[in-house]
């Protein structure tokens, strides 16, 4: 990795969250932990150099990447010379949308993007359902990147990713844990934490300052919540967490009328004085179901 990127003079942008994932045993774990075969359809975000994406091709039958640097698309397409173009979802009345050219179709196996993630999703919702993430995940923004995947409609079926170990923390945290949080039941609502195992440092590069964490995540097979309520359950639970020290009912009631919510408190016996970390993401889905019908 070292070399290449010397012999093509690319420096590594921080702000992007380079640190390339290198060691190939850990290549491996993560390929192991997404259970892929040949039907299997593959979202990868940030290939960065491609070390993962050639084991992903290996095993399953269709990926799809997404590459924010621009530098690191043309490595990319010179290492992989059966890629497709993906044409960049745009904005409607995009200046940019001239200069999305879609080249001509080599196979259908690899679709490269070169495009930001967070801007590509909203523009391109897709059917995710039978599709599964495998991917180092960009760590200022990963937490940003799984709940949007989170809360498609059409989510995906798995998510393997590499993160920030204080994120994989939070995402298997329980009721009462300091890393208990927003980001824990946004992702619990739709997901079970099936394994996870920590990365050290010296397998990437440059090595990053955090330790790391590779989460895999698995999609329930029901559904807590109806599509309508979701959106009322991201509202509760980001406003009982925007002030962690005081007291939920309290909270909630800048957004809810005082009546129905102590009505809802009393029926799920929960106390006046209770804080939302105190709470488990089976009483948030419950709190959620009773307020909605007040809605």
């Amino acid at each position: 990795m070292r070399a290449l990127l010397t012999a093509r003079k690319i420096q590594l942008t921080k702000s992007l969250g380079q640190n390339f994932l290198h060691d190939g045993n850990q290549l491996r774990r993560i390929i192991e932990a997404a259970e892929l075969n040949k039907s299997d359809k593959v979202l990868e975000i940030g290939p960065g150099l491609g070390p993962l994406t050639e084991l992903i091709l290996e095993k399953a039958g269709e990926v799809l990447a997404i590459e924010k640097d621009a530098r690191l698309v043309e490595v990319l397409r010179e290492r992989f010379p059966s890629i497709s173009e993906g044409r960049v979802p745009q904005a409607p009345n995009s200046a940019n949308a001239k200069d999305q050219g879609l080249a001509e179709l080599a196979s259908p196996k690899f679709e490269l993007f070169h495009a930001d993630v967070l801007e590509f999703l909203p523009r391109d919702p897709r059917d995710w359902t039978d599709w599964k993430l495998v991917a180092n995940l960009p760590y200022s923004v990963a937490s940003t990147i799984l709940v949007e995947l989170a809360q498609s409609p059409k989510r995906l079926e798995r998510m393997v990713a590499t993160l920030q170990l204080e994120v994989a923390h939070r995402l298997r945290a329980k009721p009462g844990d300091d890393d208990y949080g927003v980001l824990t039941l946004l992702l619990q609502l739709d997901y079970e934490l099936r394994d996870w195992f920590k990365i050290p440092a010296g397998c990437f590069f440059p090595a990053p300052d955090v330790d790391s964490a590779c989460v895999v995540l698995i999609r329930r097979e029901q559904p807590l919540l109806s599509d309508p309520e979701r959106a009322l359950f991201t509202k509760i639970v980001k406003r009982a967490f925007s002030q962690r020290r005081k007291m939920m009912l309290k909270l909630l009631r800048e957004d809810w009328p005082a009546e129905p919510l102590e009505q809802a408190f009393a029926q799920l016996k929960l106390p006046p004085q209770e804080r939302a970390e105190k709470l488990s993401l089976e009483q948030f889905v419950a709190l959620t179901e009773i307020l909605f019908g007040h809605e």
